[in-house]
């Protein structure tokens, strides 16, 4: 997120904003199509600043290594589950600007990650899908080291 506030901040808007002045220095701008596309770039620009600016203001850092050694699922948890089936999943539960699905991120509101939350290892819990009722085994539970303990 404050990758890409920086990249529209430092790169995209200066290059839409040199391309709307010299357009605009073309003259006639109701028929300038690079006035025209630029101005609304410009907008939608504008748009995105403004919003990662909120979501970076409200951030919370939130240190998962505070749990080290807990058997508990909270914010930050790796988890290792088997589903009825036998297949074997391992997911981290992030935050929502962080996930990665095909990499086993998942966000803390996820129905996986709500299912699983406050659960502990050895737990079975129940996740509701589209199939209806499965239930998850929770086989292990790890979260990051403190800083120093690696």
């Amino acid at each position: 997120m404050k990758e890409e506030l920086l990249r529209l901040i430092d790169l995209e808007r200066p290059e839409v904003v040199q391309i709307v002045s010299w357009a605009a220095s073309n003259g006639d701008r109701s028929e300038n199509g690079d006035y025209i596309y630029g101005k609304r770039r410009l907008r939608q620009i504008d748009s995105r600043i403004r919003f990662l600016t909120k979501r970076l203001d409200l951030a919370e850092v939130v240190d998962p290594s505070v749990h080290h050694g807990s058997d508990q699922i909270f914010f930050g948890a790796t988890v290792r589950y088997e589903t009825q089936s036998g297949e074997q999943q391992k997911v981290t539960i992030l935050g929502i600007d962080e996930i990665d699905p095909l990499n086993g991120k998942i966000s803390w509101i996820s129905p996986v990650a709500r299912a699983l939350t406050k659960a502990r290892e050895g737990d079975a819990v129940m996740l509701k899908t589209p199939a209806g009722w499965e239930e998850l085994t929770i086989l292990e539970v790890s979260y990051p080291a403190p800083a120093g303990m690696e």
